[in-house]
Formats: C-alpha cells, sequence, structure tokens
C-alpha cells in the first residue's frame, strides 16, 4: 500500500504589537533648578519606554515655564494633536497635577482620549484612566489638585501683597528703559534715552500719535516686540515709575485658574511708594508733562462730543491687517478707509478707500433691491469683510455670504468730454490773468 504523505500548512503567527507609548513632563518656572527637574524627567521617562519589552517609544512631551492651569502649553497640545492623528496608545505623565490643575480639564481630557482608546497612567496615584475605576479616582484627587492650586495661588498672594504693604516692588517683570532680573531693577540707558526723549518731546509740544509715529518712523523697537502707538506712548507719560516712585497694586489676579489679570478700582488697597528704584527722568519734568496731559484731557473732553454713529461704523473690516475701516469726508463726498491706513499709512496697510455709494450699490446687489434701505440691510448684513483691494465679502446673519468685485474710476476716465474743455477754460483764464 502506498504511503500518502499530506503538507499541513501551519498559519504564520504574527508578531505581538507593540504599545506605543509617551511621555508628558512640565515644572512651571524657568528657574535653573526647575530646568535641571524637566531633563531629569525627559531622561526618566525616555530610558522607562525604551527598556520596556512590550511598549514603541514615541517620546517624551515636555513643557517649561508653563502652570497647569493655564492652557497654553504648546508641547501638550502637540501631544494631543499626535493622539488624535492615531500615532500613540498611552501617555504616562508623573501625577495629576502635573497634567492639569483644573478638574473639568483633566477629566475632559482623559475622556477624549480614553474615546480614542488612549490610556493615560498617573505614576504617583498608580491610577490607569481607562480602567474601570480610573474616572472616578481621577475626579476625587483631581479635585485635590485644584485645591492645591488655589492654595498655592493663594499664598503667593498674600506674599506680594504683604511686600506691597511694605512698599517694596514685586511681581515686576517688563518695563521699557529698564532691565528687570530676579526682582532687582536697573536702568538700560539706550532705552532710558529714548523715555527721556519721549518725555522732552512731548513737554516741547508734540503729540503722543506724532511722537509714536516718529518712533516706527526711527525703527525704534518696543518692548517685547510691540508697535509704537499713541496709547502706549501716552502710558509712558503717565507712569510714575519713571520718575522713581510706585504705585502699587495697580493690577490684581482675579482668578487662580485663568490667571485672569483686572485693573484695580478699589478692590484691593493700593500703596504709594517714594524712591523705589533710579528714575529715569526728573520729578520735575515728569510732573510738567503729567500737567500737559490732563490739560490736553480735559480739553478734548470739553470738546468732544459723542461720536456719531453711521451705517456702516464698525460694519466694515480689513482682513489685512485687522481693523475696522472709518468714515471720511473728502470734497463733500464720503468714503470709508482702513483705520490702519489713515493712522500710520500705506507702509502699513495698503486698503484702498472705498466710496459710499459703492458698498450702498454693491449691498442693494446682494439683498436684491433697488434702493439701499438701512433698516433691511442691519436686518440681514452682519458685516463686511474686504479681503484684498476690489473685493468685498457680505456676511449674513444667518451665516451665508457673498462676495463681489467693485472698482472705482480714476478721475480721468470719470470725466466728461464736456469736463475736459470747462477746465482747459479756466487754465488758460488762470494762465491770462497772471501774466
Amino acid at each position: 500500500m502506498a504511503r500518502i504523505v499530506s503538507l499541513i500548512d501551519r498559519a504564520v503567527l504574527p508578531l505581538p504589537k507593540l504599545k506605543r507609548v509617551a511621555a508628558y513632563a512640565r515644572v512651571s518656572s524657568g528657574k535653573d533648578e526647575m530646568i535641571h527637574s524637566l531633563s531629569a524627567q525627559v531622561s526618566y521617562y525616555s530610558q522607562m519606554i525604551q527598556s520596556h519589552p512590550g511598549w514603541e517609544y514615541v517620546g517624551v512631551y515636555s513643557d517649561k515655564a508653563y502652570t497647569g492651569t493655564k492652557s497654553a502649553r504648546p508641547d501638550f497640545e502637540r501631544l494631543l494633536n499626535d493622539c488624535r492623528a492615531g500615532k500613540i496608545d498611552m501617555i504616562i505623565t508623573k501625577s495629576i497635577s502635573r497634567f492639569a490643575r483644573n478638574t473639568l480639564d483633566t477629566l475632559t481630557i482623559t475622556r477624549n482620549l480614553k474615546n480614542l482608546g488612549i490610556d493615560v497612567y498617573f505614576e504617583r496615584e498608580r491610577i490607569h484612566s481607562i480602567s474601570p475605576d480610573g474616572e472616578l479616582m481621577l475626579t476625587i484627587l483631581a479635585s485635590f489638585a485644584q485645591e492645591e492650586s488655589l492654595s498655592v495661588s493663594e499664598n503667593c498672594k498674600w506674599q506680594i501683597r504683604n511686600k506691597f504693604k511694605n512698599g517694596e516692588l514685586a511681581n515686576l517683570r517688563f518695563m521699557f528703559g529698564y532691565k528687570i532680573s530676579k526682582g532687582k531693577i536697573e536702568t538700560d540707558e539706550e532705552n532710558a534715552a529714548i523715555v527721556r526723549w519721549i518725555f522732552d518731546q512731548y513737554t516741547n509740544g508734540t503729540g503722543c500719535t506724532k511722537i509714536a509715529k516718529m518712533l516706527r518712523e526711527y525703527g525704534i523697537p518696543n518692548i517685547r516686540g510691540g508697535k509704537w502707538t499713541a496709547d502706549r506712548v501716552r502710558n509712558i507719560i503717565l507712569n510714575e515709575k519713571y520718575k522713581g516712585d510706585a504705585l502699587l497694586q495697580k493690577k490684581f489676579v482675579s482668578n487662580h485658574l485663568t490667571k485672569g489679570v483686572r485693573r484695580n478700582h478699589g478692590e484691593l488697597p493700593m500703596y504709594y511708594a517714594e524712591g523705589t528704584h533710579e528714575a529715569i527722568v526728573k520729578k520735575e519734568v515728569f510732573e510738567k508733562a503729567s500737567e500737559i496731559l490732563e490739560a490736553n484731557r480735559k480739553k478734548a473732553k470739553t470738546n468732544r462730543q459723542a461720536p456719531k454713529k453711521y451705517i456702516f461704523t464698525g460694519k466694515i473690516k480689513c482682513l489685512n491687517c485687522g481693523k475696522n475701516y472709518k468714515r471720511k469726508v473728502c470734497k463733500g463726498k464720503i468714503y470709508w478707509i482702513c483705520a490702519t491706513y489713515a493712522e500710520e499709512g500705506k507702509n502699513v496697510c495698503n486698503s484702498k478707500q472705498i466710496p459710499q455709494k459703492i458698498l450702498m450699490s454693491k449691498a442693494c446687489e446682494v439683498l436684491g433691491i433697488n434702493n439701499f434701505d438701512e433698516k433691511l440691510f442691519s436686518k440681514n448684513i452682519k458685516q463686511i469683510l474686504v479681503p484684498e483691494n476690489g473685493l468685498l465679502t457680505f456676511l449674513f446673519h444667518d451665516g451665508n455670504k457673498v462676495t463681489l468685485k467693485w472698482e472705482n474710476k480714476s478721475r480721468s476716465e470719470s470725466w466728461s468730454e464736456e469736463m475736459r474743455l470747462k477746465a482747459r477754460e479756466r487754465t488758460i483764464n488762470f494762465l491770462k490773468e497772471g501774466k
């Protein structure tokens, strides 16, 4: 009997899939010891993940000098984006307080990650967010973390307010004309010279708008890359710190979670301390500038009339610079012009002015009417956007939008032959009389 031999195919077993693991680390201060701690955390998690046989190392996401109560954490946002992109299966972090100190944020984020099938492991608390008991424990412990954040915040406020009571400068970080480091304030001679120049110009009759324009034209950089404006110049003239004194607790943090800063209108006591630091301008110069500013303010208040609102006021927005258009009258004709162009010139924003008759004409076109109707316009049109010269985008209250082209004929194109002849006659007569 012949021997029968059969080949049995054995299925190739798939290799076990590695779990893609990332870590998140954060310190809430930019101090050297904190940076060293962050570096240690990054090294620890890198080694920990890479040495685990069942894990694939994705990376360590880290933020420095960002508190857990703030949402602006660039690497944390990058971590969440990578989770949404399906690059991560599990996140390891030191504790709930390192992840977030707001109970609602903690639960919202971990729930969203859980829906994506992503686990968050909190080392200190030994909690896996994806486990059945994870959310209950997170709710309890995150509440404690939030209360801890409030306690720390209140302690910091108490320390700062005690310094204010004693006439000490506290929490001062940036100020044009000064170098501030570790609570020590020193004069920055290069920028201090500009501050003195501003006071000199103002006390000699130059207005804040003109001074700001001159600073921009001279290319003088403002603190932290800001742009020189009339308000910025006015704030320098009003700031008592330039004469060596300090009005303390002008502002305060109203909420420890949002870190919102509010101007103090009597909610907390303020303290005036003299000679707290080196002055940049002499007291008599500062007082003279303050007197001029107050006199100008009173004069403006006396002459000021309530601004009249027109149908297009606050409705037209320039997408080139983000400012609204404002009304302008030239030789009896009404135009709407970008506020940036009007105040700073075409080098900053090159948006063209738009005749009001064109705005009305295009509004009639999108509304399907023959004559412009203010009530109908207000009822239907939410805003007019100007994406570029020659285009108008009408946004309706119901969410619809319509973009139309427009053009304004040049003066030479708008002249008739009769107008040209009359102008020529006037020119000839003027030259004859001149002779």
